[in-house]
């Protein structure tokens, strides 16, 4: 697999805080890799030094296969755009003139200017001064000014941060639209795990400055519990029932934990309880989701 950017050991250390951990971060190229953690895990101190505003503690950076350094930082970030924490824009100006101050200074053609606003959908609001935007629509402007270049690799920090659920959808639906189009790799960090859910490919989790998790969404969903919760009249004597007949079973919070089992499995064992005289009170299935293994991650601080 061809990782646009790879990180080894890598640290930063503010006084006597570790605020980032030996962290070994890996992003698949075309990836939307989903950066989470809790506020104050690390997620913006890691991103700061990808970008190369924070110089690391320890470790190595790579990006684009080339070992970033104060030599080549600058023809790399060429090809990176970025969004950390709220974007800065003249007020006083409008988007398309904020944007035109970035266009002289990037070098790009001034049509990147209208491509970019009608990629963010602020087309019909670039003559509007930027102290009359909503949240969401400096959200966009920022998003539009790290897209000026058409970057290969673009890293946003908390892009849905403050935004309304209707922001919220327009900001997710922009970043989705990303790789498909142009074949970008898009970092985004949240602290929200439903977020990260609905756009990325791929996700690390970072707690208390360490990586706890990284792996495709899709693993990270096959990490759920799934299981049949009973309760009976006489869980005891159900669970010797049932371990009798071949039925894998054990006793938790007050029910009998079964595995997942087809419809006519289940009535299977219900009918085994029935015979035995045993009263079945509730029967239901259970499944951990997403945010109680986001939270036993990094409550705990353990690794899947």
């Amino acid at each position: 697999m061809n990782y646009l950017i790879e990180t080894r050991g890598l640290s930063k250390r503010y006084g006597a805080a570790m605020r980032v951990k030996n962290l070994h971060m890996a992003v698949p190229e075309g990836a939307i890799y989903g950066f989470l953690g809790p506020n104050g895990a690390g997620k913006s101190t890691t991103l700061k030094m990808l970008l190369g505003l924070v110089h690391p503690t320890n470790g190595e950076i790579t990006v684009f296969g080339r070992a970033m350094n104060a030599k080549n930082r600058l023809e790399i970030l060429r090809n990176t755009g970025s969004l950390i924490e709220s974007p800065s824009c003249y007020g006083h100006l409008t988007g398309a003139e904020n944007l035109r101050i970035l266009q002289m200074l990037r070098r790009v053609p001034e049509r990147a200017i209208e491509e970019a606003l009608a990629l963010v959908r602020l087309d019909g609001q670039k003559d509007k001064k930027v102290a009359q935007y909503s949240l969401g629509m400096k959200q966009r402007l920022g998003l539009a000014a790290a897209l000026l270049t058409h970057p290969r690799l673009l890293i946003l920090d908390e892009p849905t941060n403050g935004l309304d659920p209707a922001g919220i959808q327009e900001m997710r639906e922009l970043i989705c639209d990303l790789p498909r189009q142009f074949g970008m790799t898009v970092v985004v960090s949240s602290h929200l795990l439903s977020e990260i859910d609905q756009m990325a490919t791929h996700v690390g989790i970072i707690a208390d400055g360490a990586l706890v998790y990284q792996d495709t969404i899709e693993r990270l969903h096959e990490k759920s519990e799934h299981h049949l919760a009973l309760r009976t009249n006489r869980d005891d004597a159900a669970m010797e029932v049932l371990a009798k007949n071949g039925i894998a079973c054990e006793a938790r919070d007050g029910f009998v934990l079964l595995p997942p089992l087809e419809d006519e499995a289940a009535a299977h064992c219900v009918r085994l309880l029935t015979a035995a005289q045993i009263g079945v009170i509730r029967l239901e299935e259970r499944r951990k989701n997403l945010e109680d293994i986001f939270l036993d991650l990094t409550e705990g601080a353990n690794s899947l």
